[in-house]
């Protein structure tokens, strides 16, 4: 299934810092039963998530809070980040006083895993 987001400040929740942002376009990818935009885009197994997106193309795989997706369109040396899993806390995944532990993971050119951003359990 294929969904077309010309707003993607719209769709996702952000911080009033992120809000004075453009509107970006991105294609957002989910299909339970077919894994061929992640391999196609390079996600590997370990950062996989419930849903893949493209923008500037570059994946987003997971929930993915708006800060980071922003950053990412500013970040040559990555391929794509992702939030692997589908935890409490995370965009989308809002559950009243929960919230796990999660780090935002970049896939850099050269194949490895880096840390974009951590947020705390609480």
């Amino acid at each position: 299934m294929k969904a077309k987001y010309l707003a993607l400040l719209a769709a996702l929740s952000v911080t009033s810092a992120v809000q004075a942002a453009d509107a970006l376009t991105i294609d957002a990818h989910r299909d339970a039963n077919c894994g061929c935009c992640k391999q196609r885009l390079g996600v590997a197994p370990r950062l996989a998530s419930c849903h893949t997106a493209v923008i500037d193309g570059k994946f987003v795989e997971g929930h993915v809070p708006a800060a980071q997706v922003i950053e990412l369109t500013k970040r040559d040396d990555l391929l794509g980040i992702a939030v692997p899993g589908m935890p409490a806390g995370s965009p989308g995944m809002e559950v009243d006083g929960v919230q796990h532990a999660y780090q935002v993971i970049g896939l850099t050119k050269t194949g490895s895993d880096q840390v974009v951003a951590e947020y705390p359990a609480q």
